[in-house]
């Protein structure tokens, strides 16, 4: 085990970190940069002296449950994650799940374009951000944050591109399996939607292969009714996400329905 390199990477980690990038609040009283080492042992729930004996490199070779504690509360990428379990001496298990938080800057990055319909996706096609318009287009989202699910078990806005999408819908969770194997969140997504659709499980033993790119799709919504839309798919490849942008052909009825839609303020 490099405890030295261990000991240097973990400090440099918690450095980088603000407050504010793991829900804390941040006070005027810091002296130094970065989370305190309380605050790192608290989100990875450890003790405070076995956090510091890491970092001081004084510490036992911690085991994968610890890597992974520190993964999440450090915010690791996948490839610093791996790092990490070098670091450590130890071979890198599959991660425990899919991140399900956004970033401050992709949550920002919604904020700042009104006039597009976003939403984040994580790994199992859970929504973990969105827009107002999008909202708004796609309907309840926080009810039903689950696009998989919706589009198998539950009401969706009957839709031209509904079959193409249920395929890459397949092909994105058979990637999910594979990489988060511990997921129960995940496990529990595919045993309802075995259980209770046909066209899934019929779909799932074809073993769909699609990449996210550029889709039109036609949608019937309850307001205004049928609207022809893009959707563009930016991926987060660090977080296994998809940034989805819907839009609208400017000067179109589609675009007049987007802003008719658009909520005021």
């Amino acid at each position: 085990m490099a405890r030295q390199d261990l000991a240097g990477f973990l400090r440099d980690r918690r450095e980088r970190l603000c407050p504010a990038d793991v829900g804390l609040h941040a006070d005027n009283r810091r002296r130094t940069p970065g989370l305190r080492r309380e605050e790192v042992a608290d989100l990875a729930h450890m003790s405070v002296d076995y956090y510091a004996r890491l970092e001081q490199a004084r510490g036992p070779r911690p085991s994968p449950r610890i890597l992974d504690a520190l993964t999440g509360a450090l915010r690791l990428t996948p490839a610093e994650r791996t790092h990490l379990f070098q670091l450590a001496g130890t071979s890198p298990t599959p991660p425990a799940g899919p991140v399900r938080q956004v970033r401050p800057h992709v949550a920002d990055l919604l904020r700042r374009i009104p006039d597009t319909a976003a939403i984040v996706t994580d790994a199992t096609y859970g929504v973990i951000a969105g827009n107002p318009l999008a909202y708004a287009l796609l309907g309840d989202l926080g009810a039903k944050p689950n696009l998989a699910h919706r589009r198998f078990l539950g009401s969706h806005y009957e839709s031209s591109s509904s079959e193409e999408f249920a395929h890459i819908v397949v092909a994105r969770l058979r990637r999910a399996v594979d990489r988060y194997p511990r997921d129960k969140i995940l496990a529990r997504l595919l045993a309802e939607l075995r259980a209770g659709s046909e066209e899934f499980v019929h779909i799932w033993d074809t073993n769909p292969v699609h990449d996210p790119g550029h889709r039109v799709k036609s949608i019937i919504h309850p307001q205004v009714g049928r609207v022809r839309l893009n959707c563009d798919v930016l991926t987060i490849p660090n977080d296994d996400q998809q940034v989805v942008f819907i839009t609208a052909d400017p000067g179109t009825p589609a675009a007049r329905a987007l802003r008719h839609l658009l909520p005021a303020g």
